[in-house]
């Protein structure tokens, strides 16, 4: 079966794990696609080749380059003639440009087509971007979801497709996990991480008046980059807590799980507006991979990932995110015991094994193999 994969999601280093894992399966023939670089939503991300063993990783330019919805691969069509797949999976949602001229160059190759979508907000565009997500419903042989709510949003707008819910990518449990041995935890220090992107919606203002409701003996260390930053330093000022909240740079994919060691709790202080939900939380399955407690507010998908393996707050509500940080602070055992149960969650549910076996047979079924 030959598969290309077309997907800006993998640029990041750590995710192209499940590349190697995909075309190491017997009679896959893979070719993963990727932009050069990609900025939006308050991020700069370039290629990392950090897994590239066993499939071909190409490298084309954009069109519209960091337009969400109408950037597109220049060069694509000579990728499909080179490497005539029987398959074409578009990491993209389907009422973007790239996944409209991605879906109607593989069709023209008479390929299988199939797109990703995290899209778990029923929201209705104007043209063109309707009718782009009209084409793209009546081409594919099927989609990929990220969430059930994801799933329920493209019914609802009309998909009747073969559909599955499988998330993007998954964890590579032996490069994140605990450190061994484990570090030594001073009951009597709390320190708590953030990372992602500076944005409103993540609610990093949030989590910086919990922490100034604690004792000093509680950090926060805020890992990312995005236009809020200058106002949540100000805000950490405000809040007479600079000299306890540090901001630092985002870092590269495979220099996060050490990141994560270091943390004695993560949290995850994302709000939902008219125009976003939170769609997964990937920091929160890579930080409890790391078996570090993992705290998150009950947007969007953040309950589901985190099951009974980690603490909720309301959204919006720094008080009851100052207690469950307390709770944290206080309790030995609860910290052991998050711990443990975050990392048994990853790996009976989001490990990139799971995600790759998954996605494998999503592909035979589609491919008719």
């Amino acid at each position: 079966m030959r598969v290309v994969m077309i997907s800006k999601a993998l640029l990041v280093g750590a995710y192209q794990r499940k590349a190697e894992l995909l075309a190491a399966a017997p009679g896959v023939e893979l070719t993963v696609v990727v932009p050069r670089e990609w900025r939006g939503g308050g991020a700069h991300q370039r290629l990392e080749r950090a897994h590239a063993d066993g499939y071909a990783l190409i490298e084309l330019p954009l069109r519209f380059p960091g337009s969400f919805h109408l950037h597109h691969y220049v060069g694509l069509e000579r990728v499909l003639a080179d490497r005539r797949p029987d398959l074409v999976h578009v990491d993209e949602e389907p009422y973007n440009l790239a996944t409209l001229r991605a879906v109607q160059a593989a069709r023209r190759r008479y390929a299988k087509t199939l797109f990703f979508t995290w899209q778990n907000l029923d929201r209705r565009y104007p043209p063109p971007f309707s009718g782009f997500e009209r084409a793209v419903y009546r081409a594919v042989d099927g989609a990929i979801a990220g969430s059930r709510d994801a799933q329920a949003v493209l019914r609802r707008k009309g998909f009747r497709g073969p559909t599955w819910v499988i998330p993007q990518v998954g964890v590579d449990a032996q490069v994140y996990r605990p450190l061994d041995p484990p570090r030594p935890r001073d009951i009597g220090t709390l320190h708590v991480g953030f990372a992602g992107r500076l944005v409103p919606e993540k609610g990093v203002d949030l989590l910086i008046d919990a922490v100034a409701g604690l004792s000093e003996a509680v950090t926060l260390t805020i890992l990312g980059d995005g236009p809020e930053r200058a106002r949540l330093q100000a805000r950490a000022v405000d809040r007479r807590v600079e000299e306890r909240v540090r901001f630092a740079q985002a870092r590269p994919s495979m220099a996060m799980p050490a990141f994560y060691q270091s943390l004695d709790a993560l949290v995850l202080p994302s709000r939902t507006t008219r125009r976003w939900v939170e769609q997964f939380g990937r920091v929160l399955v890579e930080a409890m991979a790391c078996g570090v407690p993992s705290i998150g507010a009950e947007s969007g998908e953040i309950p589901n990932v985190l099951g009974d393996a980690g603490l909720t707050f309301p959204e919006g509500d720094a008080d009851v995110l100052r207690q469950r940080l307390a709770e944290v602070y206080g309790q030995r055992e609860l910290r052991a015991a998050l711990a443990a149960a975050g990392r048994a969650r990853v790996l009976e549910r989001f490990t990139m094994a799971h995600v790759t076996e998954d996605t494998l047979a999503v592909w035979r079924a589609v491919a008719g193999l």
